[in-house]
């Protein structure tokens, strides 16, 4: 396979599903060819290499970090092999790099600078748990996390459950997994009765994947543990039309 000159956004895994069920052959032969790699932690993208080939050859591979901790003047310099022409990869840490994820910055830096970018095929748990909702596909937006305090929180749910009432949206947000439980029950709690939710947790995982649409009266008399499981939530108050 020809690599191409070009920063390469490279989706992982997000589950302990086989890697050929959800990360097309062709990644791997990407991966293979770049010895520059941006990722969010390198102890855990070195893990993701030998897990999708043993003989992954990890020493010909230069790391940079990119996390909160990262001085962002100094992202800049990581496409500085780009520049002098080879390729560069993007890793998440799960799922789709740039999105929820801070590898939008040097993605931001090569557009600016008119360089190839390449994004690879790949789970996103966002698109994947609209999919399976039964909401609008149209219309929607992602919101990343919510406010924590309990009064900003029930603000942002009831303004979200307003924008998706008012224009027909559905409104998708993750929360931190150990307060999964505690979201779904302030969002039983604040939300109308006929609003419908659903928590998509443990997507593509083919043992724990769970995926449930109900509305909130239904919710309120469920039986649940979402709690230290990656989860999607999704609200939608429209009329549905997808």
């Amino acid at each position: 396979m020809e690599i191409k000159t070009a920063l390469y956004l490279i989706p992982v895994n997000i589950s302990n599903a086989p890697f050929a069920d959800t990360l097309p052959p062709g990644n791997l032969e990407i991966l293979k060819g770049l010895h520059h790699l941006i990722v969010e932690n390198v102890r855990t993208a070195r893990r993701f290499l030998k897990r999708c080939d043993p003989s992954f050859d990890i020493g010909a591979v230069t790391f940079y970090e990119l996390n909160r901790h990262t001085d962002l003047a100094e992202v800049g310099r990581y496409l500085d092999p780009l520049r002098g022409g080879e390729p560069v990869g993007v890793m998440s840490e799960a799922g789709c790099p740039a999105v929820a994820d801070p590898g939008s910055l040097p993605v931001s830096i090569a557009q600016r600078e008119g360089l190839k970018v390449i994004p690879l095929v790949g789970p996103s748990s966002i698109l994947m748990s609209l999919m399976a909702s039964g909401f609008n596909g149209q219309g929607f937006s992602f919101n990343g996390y919510l406010p924590i305090e309990g009064k900003d929180r029930e603000r942002k749910l009831r303004d979200l459950e307003a924008i998706s009432r008012r224009q027909d949206m559905t409104q998708i947000f993750i929360e931190t997994p150990y307060r999964n439980n505690r979201m779904l029950k302030v969002i039983t709690e604040v939300l109308h009765p006929t609003t419908e939710v659903c928590v998509a947790c443990d997507i593509t995982d083919p043992e724990k994947e769970s995926i449930v649409t109900l509305p909130v009266s239904k919710w309120r008399g469920r039986k649940y543990d979402y709690d230290k499981r990656p989860a999607i939530f999704l609200i939608y108050a429209g009329t549905k039309h997808n």
